[in-house]
């Protein structure tokens, strides 16, 4: 396995003599990702509004809480089904081109959201199909953009500072986006949020325009898609890092992440509030989340990222549990900041490993399935959890989410001794660890032995 060029560790290391605060946006020296990060917070910002405003307006409109999951399982189905292909495509193509046509894609969706909202003639239906519509356009988006961001970098070392700083665009989002959704819904109403977030889609398409990218060297002649897309795959199940990981992320988006479609359930239902109600909760998330980033931002090693991971699983798990059992909004608010951190610490170690392990030339495949496991499984948990809640109750639906993820975190942290022992060839040939010696010990500093 061919490792990224340069020493993460060292460069970190390095970055780190610059102080706290250039240490954590080193990233932004790279004109590429300064034009990403700032285009890009503008759109984030528009897509949380919409998220919001969507299920407000499906659960207004029915006041069912199977349809909430119903519609979140139409904007997501399609990475499952499509992902592996975009993958493929991404190794194949100009991936700024693929995510430039994606995006203009979702603009015209959101557009066509907020007319329909606006004229009062959007019906259940419309937004199924217009979900259906979006998610074929993340499908592609999602694992074409996670694999292009390295493009950006004139350092591939600061990757995983990128993704943090990536992290934190779309976590604060979450608290500005809602805060300004529910304000909107209520003076002006869902249709408002579409069209704005239609608008904050030319800021990223606008970005990636005035970007100046280096070419990537692309194999001259492809095999089928199909021999690709079974390349891809035994890569992924062949190493037990990158499965594992896979793994884990994909039980918390079955089990964990679909909580958050039951807010507007929890806002009206169990608090007794309204679309703001749903907004503060959703905000509180953001604010753990934005410490998480924060938190992974400031680390200078990939090192040690298994346990992180596996301990941040059991603490979102576990703050689900707690928040399905609140009647008290202050509560409620303050274990979903809980919940964000954890599960937001354990959504950036998954991406920062899997794009540390890769094999550049597999990036956009090994993505794609990173993408599955991220959204794909999502639409399954929003339809498991939402039947769960419509026959039990969005609490105990969620308990039981989040009951699942602390299993999960606890069978991930057994596997951590033979994982760590799978990466420690890897991590010697990128300088993160010392190289053993015949008789099993560390050669050099016993402290750069890996933690997994």
């Amino acid at each position: 396995m061919s490792p990224p060029k340069g020493n993460p560790d060292r460069a970190s290391a390095a970055a780190s003599r610059l102080g706290g605060l250039a240490m954590m946006t080193r990233a932004l020296r790279h004109r590429n990702y300064r034009l990403f990060f700032f285009g890009q917070g503008v759109s984030v910002i528009g897509t949380w509004m919409q998220n919001l405003a969507m299920g407000w307006l499906v659960y207004r409109l029915t006041g069912s809480k199977l349809l909430l999951g119903v519609a979140a399982f139409c904007s997501q189905i399609p990475v499952f089904c499509l992902a592996p292909l975009a993958g493929v495509i991404a190794d194949r193509i100009d991936r700024r081109r693929l995510v430039i046509a994606t995006q203009t894609l979702a603009l015209i969706q959101a557009a066509a959201l907020g007319v329909l909202t606006l004229t009062g003639t959007v019906q259940v239906w419309h937004i199924l199909a217009l979900g259906l519509a979006l998610g074929m356009s993340n499908a592609f988006d999602i694992p074409t953009r996670q694999s292009f961001i390295v493009q950006m970098l004139d350092s591939p070392q600061d990757l995983p500072n990128a993704l943090a700083l990536n992290s934190l665009l779309v976590n604060s989002a979450r608290i500005i986006g809602p805060a300004i959704a529910g304000r909107v819904i209520s003076g002006w109403g869902e249709g408002q949020c579409f069209l704005i977030n239609s608008a904050s889609y030319l800021a990223v398409i606008v970005a990636m325009l005035a970007m100046r990218v280096r070419p990537v060297a692309r194999r001259a002649v492809h095999p089928s898609l199909l021999t690709s897309l079974k390349e891809g795959a035994r890569y992924v199940a062949g190493f037990a890092p990158i499965r594992s990981i896979l793994l884990l992320l994909a039980a918390i988006s079955l089990l964990g992440m679909p909580y958050s479609v039951q807010l507007p359930a929890f806002a009206r239902d169990v608090l007794h509030g309204d679309a703001q109600t749903q907004g503060m909760l959703l905000g509180a998330v953001g604010v753990g989340a934005v410490a998480a980033v924060l938190y992974m931002a400031s680390r200078s090693t990939v090192r040690g990222l298994g346990r992180i991971m596996a301990a941040s699983c059991a603490l979102f798990g576990a703050a689900l549990i707690a928040f399905g059992l609140s009647h008290w909004q202050p509560l409620s608010m303050a274990l979903l900041t809980v919940a964000g951190f954890g599960a937001v610490v354990q959504m950036i170690g998954a991406n920062t490993l899997v794009q540390t392990l890769v094999d550049d030339d597999k990036r956009g495949r090994v993505m794609s399935f990173h993408a599955i496991c991220f959204m794909g499984m999502g639409p399954f948990g929003n339809l498991l959890i939402g039947s769960l809640a419509q026959a039990l109750g969005a609490p105990t639906a969620v308990i039981l989410g989040g009951a699942g993820c602390v299993l999960a975190a606890v069978a991930f942290a057994t596997a951590l001794p033979h994982l760590g022992r799978a990466v420690h060839p890897i991590y010697v040939k990128m300088g993160i660890a010392a190289e053993p010696m015949p008789n099993g010990t560390l050669r050099g500093d016993l402290s750069q032995e890996v933690r997994f």
